[in-house]
């Protein structure tokens, strides 16, 4: 008998001889298979043998089993999961969008090439920046291009730099990327407060931490730049950050700020004004469309105008023209590839457009004040949560919060009850976990980003059943071990499917 509860692998329900579409014979010879032995399926075991019927079901029963920002509260840290308003899906499905190709001459989608011309205009104004270019796919993409335009700067001026400097509160992503692009990563000590340490740190174990202004002068001019995230993964605004600028242009280095918590900031300031020479953001966070399931994703970046000429090619270009007795101005677009500078393309056509499109819906349908004010209820509704759950979980960094706010276990540990017990806790009261165990400077972290999407109600039930599980904790710990026991999934051996995975289904023997 088939467990209800457990629905299977669509293999699994494979049957020999189950087909969900019948095809007429040939009657044209068969192609002769001139494809190497090697590349050539030696059996069809791959492909389950299922009907219609049998795809549909199992992939709705599937489906039941997700949660999602339209289900309720998705509080992940640094992620932005915000609610995605149907307008945006209805701006990208017009045929003019959906349908034209990628290759059509530029007099034949010029309100294409208009729609990116306007949103790199709109993100030139939020983040104060002289130049867009919106083709990386994705914030990592975005963050290598960042690195690579600094690259690409230095090489131009005759420079051989060898070093990104990175806080260790900055996204796990950075280090990554300057690696990727050349570049050994040195890493900078956080002081008491959560910010950047300008000043040498001596942790608990007494292992000297050195401090920015040790770095540089140390390194000097090997450092070809910093990257940066404002706010920092605490959630926590690097105030210095001016001064944290005009010490890396004092040796010659660039500032790449990392834009993926601009939720914090849009509308209110521009880190252009702080002195950073490069960033990248996220629309599929800050401008709607929350990311889930790998993409899409779109991560323009925005440069000095130091940095313009190096800027991926090509360029959206607009024309102006008066036309008629009235002199009317009409705008034409064109491509601009005569860029003999630029560090080439970084993303075939222009990245994922139909995110560019609803990004742009996302801003003109808010306006400038209301991006702002989206921004402020995000950092109202992150505080409101901090306040409410300060005393019942441990908050490790008393500095003011924007966005998100850390929370950890350390009250919970005596009863022997950690952060995955929490989060499991949470699946069997209706919510997502949060962002747990990152970031790694704060032990057994909880990172609660609520977003401006939440009403009060909403909040505080996630609230209660975050003091509920505090509660359990210490009255019944045993039952949040066991947890999830409401979900179809009960809890799985993490480690084990981390290090082991099972990528590939094979038939049983």
């Amino acid at each position: 008998m088939m467990n209800r509860t457990r629905e299977p692998l669509i293999f699994e329900r494979s049957v020999a001889g189950k087909i969900g579409m019948d095809l007429p014979k040939l009657d044209v010879p068969a192609a002769k298979d001139t494809r190497p032995a090697h590349l050539r399926r030696t059996s069809f075991d791959a492909m389950p043998s299922v009907t219609e019927v049998d795809v549909i079901r199992h992939f709705t029963r599937l489906s039941k089993w997700n949660y999602g920002v339209d289900d309720g509260l998705y509080p992940l840290g640094s992620c932005t999961m915000k609610h995605n308003p149907r307008l945006n899906e209805k701006t990208a499905g017009l045929d003019g969008f959906c349908d034209s190709h990628p290759m059509t001459a530029a007099p034949y989608v010029q309100g294409n090439l208009a729609v990116i011309h306007t949103l790199q205009e709109w993100l030139k104004e939020i983040t104060g920046l002289a130049a867009v270019t919106l083709q990386p796919s994705a914030g990592a993409a975005g963050e290598l291009t960042g690195a690579m335009l600094i690259r690409a700067f230095h090489v131009a001026h005759g420079r051989k730099r060898r070093v990104i400097l990175i806080p260790d509160s900055a996204h796990g992503t950075n280090p990554a990327t300057a690696a990727m692009a050349g570049y050994e990563v040195v890493e900078i000590a956080s002081q008491g407060d959560g910010t950047v340490s300008f000043a040498d740190v001596t942790d608990a174990s007494g292992k000297v931490k050195k401090g920015l202004t040790t770095l540089l002068a140390e390194l000097g001019e090997e450092v070809a730049g910093l990257m940066i995230t404002n706010p920092n993964t605490l959630g926590i605004f690097e105030y210095r950050i001016k001064d944290i600028c005009e010490a890396l242009h004092a040796v010659g280095g660039l500032v790449y700020m990392d834009g993926a918590n601009m939720n914090a900031l849009v509308g209110v300031a521009r880190p252009g004004d702080f002195g950073v020479d490069v960033m990248h953001l996220n629309l599929h966070k800050t401008f709607s469309t929350p990311h889930g399931g790998g993409g899409p994703g779109s991560g323009p970046v925005a440069c000095s105008a130091a940095l313009e000429p190096f800027l991926p090619r090509p360029v959206v270009v607009r024309e102006t023209k008066a036309v008629g007795e009235g002199q009317v101005p009409v705008h034409t677009y064109r491509l601009d590839w005569d860029r003999p500078q630029s560090m080439g393309k970084v993303h075939t056509f222009f990245g994922n457009f139909g995110i560019l499109v609803r990004a742009l819906t996302y801003c003109a349908s808010h306006g400038g004040d209301g991006l702002r004010a989206a921004t402020l209820r995000a950092i109202v509704n992150a505080n409101y949560i901090r306040k409410q759950l300060e005393g019942t979980y441990h908050l490790e960094y008393q500095t003011p919060t924007l966005h998100e706010v850390i929370f950890d276990d350390s009250f919970l540990a005596p009863h022997d009850i950690h952060t995955l017990d929490v989060a499991k806790g949470l699946i069997d009261r209706g919510f997502h976990p949060p962002t747990i165990y990152f970031p790694a400077i704060v032990h057994g972290a909880l990172m609660i980003e609520p977003t401006e999407s939440e009403g009060k109600e909403e909040m505080d039930a996630f609230i209660d059943a975050m003091k509920d599980i505090a509660r359990e904790a210490a009255e019944n710990p045993e039952a949040l071990h066991q947890a999830p026991v409401l979900a179809p999934m009960r809890r799985l051996d993490e480690t084990t499917a981390a290090r082991k995975p099972v990528l590939r289904w094979t038939r049983p023997q």
